[in-house]
């Protein structure tokens, strides 16, 4: 099994998250008002971004490495990232991996507060997408530390 830790990105290092992504060719992108985290053996392996949103939070921009993927990293960033936040966090994925995320206590929503619900209908536009939510109440995660 890979050593990896996972941690909250300082801002003034986001950019490393940028050039990660650039690297896979992902469009993906940190967004300003984010916070970034990532999953790191020696260089970044995995990075997503948490968005403060209608009293909980929007997960965006999970990526992994794809020689990283199919081990768990995915999952464990996740319950690092959520570990200390507050409310329901919701995220908008392809259908094909609503299995994943459900695995780690995503269930699909048909509500929304509106600023997602109208991000939601303009981005399935051009393709689709489904909406899920995780309630953190139902318990903590546990640090991402392998």
């Amino acid at each position: 099994m890979s050593d990896y830790h996972c941690h909250p990105l300082p801002p003034t290092q986001r950019r490393l998250l940028h050039l990660f992504y650039r690297q896979h060719g992902s469009s993906m992108r940190p967004s300003g008002e984010a916070s970034s985290w990532v999953a790191r053996e020696r260089e970044i392996i995995a990075g997503l971004c948490l968005t403060p949103m209608a009293g909980g939070a929007w997960l965006t921009s999970l990526f992994v490495a794809p020689l990283q993927r199919g081990k768990g990293v995915a999952g464990a960033l996740i319950e690092a990232a959520l570990h200390d936040a507050a409310g329901p966090v919701w995220l908008f994925c392809a259908p094909e991996l609503s299995g994943f995320y459900g695995s780690v206590g995503f269930a699909p929503v048909s509500t929304l507060p509106e600023a997602l619900s109208s991000r939601l209908q303009r981005y399935q536009r051009s393709k689709p997408l489904i909406a899920m939510r995780r309630d953190l109440a139902q318990g903590r995660a546990a640090a991402c530390l392998r």
